[in-house]
């Protein structure tokens, strides 16, 4: 009785261990995320290549453009809103590709 106390007591001290690792994984990729987005500065509207406010105007012709962010890669984060209210966010590169970062 006692060799399976210790067996199922190791166990416990085991997957508490590796639910620790998975914990700090996700922790240190959501940071990652978090601070590839920070590498955005705002730039003017009117500033946009005429390839990424082309490939809104085609796949979300009821869109505005709110607000611009670039960054370093010439990539774009836009703020985008709908007719009917909503909002979202959308990634483009400066050739009006959509990407996800």
């Amino acid at each position: 009785m006692k060799k399976l106390m210790l067996v199922a007591l190791m166990a416990f001290g085991t997957m508490t261990a590796f639910a620790q690792d998975a914990e700090t994984a996700i922790e240190e990729v959501a940071n990652e995320v978090v601070a590839a987005q920070d590498d955005f500065t705002e730039t003017e509207i009117a500033e946009l290549p005429e390839e990424v406010t082309a490939a809104v105007a085609k796949n979300y012709p009821t869109a505005s453009i709110d607000k611009a962010y670039v960054n370093e890669a010439k990539q774009y984060k836009l703020e985008v809103s709908l007719e009917d209210g909503t909002s979202g966010t959308l990634y483009a590169d400066a050739e009006g590709n959509w990407i996800e970062l």
